[in-house]
């Protein structure tokens, strides 16, 4: 039997409710069964075999943060995207939710001649948004469709931020550019990949570089559908700009679904290869997979080369990227640790300066609506951009790690009064391995959240229970559907849910409920649904 320690409080008085219950109506007919206490009904879900073994972790609290109920609230679990809920409340409280990025190009264009003598450079500022479609994010039931009901065929990105940003080049009456195209990354030190991020997520475009330029989410779209005929390669399309990957084909089309193994994807360190291996079935539908732009920065400066080609503009140079080496050799944790050193916020003697009349200007959506992306759909690349972006939240232009960003997240989590031992974030995503957190930590945000002017957006960010986001297929029916607002969260076999959820009695509670430490296959997310519904039907 699963040995659990739980409020004795609210045990005793959920227990003492039950008894108080009356056997018939008033009418003398049969009462409606009432529901167990919270405390069995969560012991019998975790006592099933196939997750007794398992690591759990809950809180429930009301909206004040007064106990409702608590299994190991104080013990340290991975996150996984449960992160990005302290990343994006973070920046809407520091940055705040009208906060905007600015991608620009700079150039020295002559008045007379209308040409561009040198390099055109494109300056990314770490806007997670640039040339990707999704926002504002539109929930799937009010998506546009056909007639017939059905989703609209997918369509190519336009690349539409570049072609902006190339039209106010036209406006001045740029004619030329003698030099090259230049994708600028270096406001970041070139670090892309967090610590604890696996080498097998690089290939894809969840595991996508961190870069201060970035573009349609460093990420290309894949189809692969299977070949007329039995034998025969798959057909593959890699949606792309610019000629930047090729593709291998060493895949196979079969008879039968029995037959498929499943395609695969692979790419070297560096290489512009993408082999694509393994079967699909003749009659099955594509497999559609996105995978990650190993230099966004020239990808971005390519793309730059051609729209301006194709608005008649001559180019003489070739497009390239240019990187900002790391400077600074501390660890992570030691970074994260030291004290400010002196003339660490004094930006004065700092030599790089900032583009004062760029010749185009790409501005963002307001934070908020970023963050709402990021949470509803666990966007890992934009909230690692949040990250950087609160790193450079006091303006001084000289090299800041992600380190830094981490350590504003921590000093804002503890002045809320989260213990500075609940936590330990080594990226914004939840992505590293290394990411630690306890559910009272995440039931504490939650709870300051609620006194916020920005409460409203960050509540909308949320993904709500069979609606749309990461829940859109969770608690499909009443009275959970529509009144779970909760970030999810996946790493390998760790498992999170977290947020607000709208109980029987018309009150609305928080919940953090996090799994680990057990066998691939278990199905924790099954008893994960439960204990929410529990929660509902019992508060």
């Amino acid at each position: 039997m699963l040995r659990m320690r739980v409020l004795a409080l609210c045990l005793a008085a959920s227990l003492s409710a039950t008894a108080q219950q009356p056997a018939t109506s008033v009418a003398g007919q049969a009462a409606q069964p009432q529901p167990l206490p919270l405390a069995e009904q969560i012991a019998q879900i975790l006592s099933a075999p196939e997750v007794a073994r398992d690591h759990w972790g809950i809180y429930v609290t009301t909206l004040d943060g007064q106990p409702i109920y608590a299994l190991n609230e104080a013990q340290l679990f991975q996150p996984a995207s449960n992160a990005k809920l302290f990343t994006t409340t973070a920046a809407l409280a520091l940055l705040g939710p009208d906060y905007t990025f600015e991608t620009k190009l700079s150039g020295s264009l002559n008045p007379t001649t209308h040409i561009i003598q040198g390099n055109l450079t494109l300056v990314g500022a770490g806007d997670p948004n640039f040339d990707s479609e999704d926002l504002p994010y539109i929930p799937p039931a009010a998506r546009a469709k056909t007639p017939e009901g059905e989703p609209l065929p997918h369509q190519p990105n336009p690349m539409s931020d570049i072609n902006d940003l190339v039209a106010q080049l036209v406006v001045k009456g740029v004619r030329q550019i003698n030099g090259d195209i230049v994708g600028d990354d270096t406001l970041f030190p070139s670090d892309p990949y967090p610590q604890d991020w696996s080498i097998d997520d690089a290939v894809w475009g969840y595991g996508a570089p961190v870069t201060a330029l970035t573009i349609a989410d460093n990420e290309l779209r894949l189809e692969i559908k299977p070949a007329p005929g039995v034998g025969q390669p798959a057909s593959i399309a890699l949606e792309q700009a610019v000629s930047y990957y090729s593709i291998r084909n060493q895949t196979r089309t079969v008879a039968t679904k029995a037959e498929a193994t499943g395609i695969q994807v692979e790419r070297s360190i560096g290489s512009r290869t993408l082999r694509i291996y393994g079967n699909i079935a003749l009659h099955d539908e594509p497999d559609v997979e996105h995978v990650a732009i190993d230099d966004p920065a020239e990808y971005a400066a390519m793309a730059l080369r051609s729209a301006l080609l194709n608005h008649g503009i001559a180019v003489n140079g070739n497009a390239k990227a240019i990187h900002s080496l790391p400077l600074d050799g501390t660890g992570f944790l030691a970074a994260l640790n030291r004290p400010p050193v002196s003339g660490e916020y004094d930006c004065s003697f700092w030599t790089r300066i900032p583009i004062v009349s760029p010749l185009a200007v790409h501005k963002s959506q307001p934070l908020a609506a970023a963050v709402t992306y990021t949470n509803k759909v666990s966007q890992n690349l934009h909230a690692e951009l949040m990250l950087h972006a609160l790193a450079y939240s006091v303006p001084c232009f000289e090299q800041k790690p992600r380190s830094q960003g981490a350590k504003h997240v921590r000093n804002f989590l503890t002045s809320i009064g989260i213990d500075a031992r609940d936590f330990l974030f080594f990226d914004g995503s939840g992505l590293s391995g290394h990411d630690l957190v306890t559910p009272r930590a995440v039931a504490r945000l939650l709870s300051f959240a609620t006194g916020q002017p920005w409460f409203s957006a960050f509540r909308a960010s949320l993904p709500v229970g069979g609606e749309d986001g990461s829940l859109a297929q969770r608690f499909p029916n009443p009275p959970l559907k529509d009144h779970v607002f909760a970030k999810t969260g996946t790493l390998s076999e760790a498992r999170a849910l977290s947020g607000y959820l709208d109980a029987a009695s018309g009150r609305t509670v928080i919940f953090s409920i996090m799994v680990g430490n057990h066998l691939p296959g278990t199905v924790d997310r099954d008893a994960m649904d439960k204990i929410v519904a529990a929660i509902q039907s019992t508060q």
